[in-house]
């Protein structure tokens, strides 16, 4: 079996701090700013391997950020 990323799970806490809520902030911050770049064109994808998912994620990113580029110059 192969394991993906490293995040580890955060225990649910009786008296919780805003430690949590504070990096759910900056979690969705940064991942609105990649909305307009990214598109993904619709359907239903299936991949063999991650590596595959991850090649056609990495292709549609490129191909978003080129259209923004390619915008901001005209």
């Amino acid at each position: 079996m192969k394991t993906v990323g490293h995040r580890q799970e955060h225990p649910v806490l009786l008296h919780a701090s805003g430690e949590r809520l504070a990096e759910g902030a900056r979690f969705s911050e940064a991942i609105s700013g990649l909305s307009r770049a990214l598109v993904i064109p619709k359907g239903i994808r299936r991949f063999k391997t991650h590596e595959a998912a991850n090649l056609h994620w990495d292709t549609c990113l490129a191909q978003g950020m080129a259209k923004l580029a390619a915008a901001r110059v005209q």
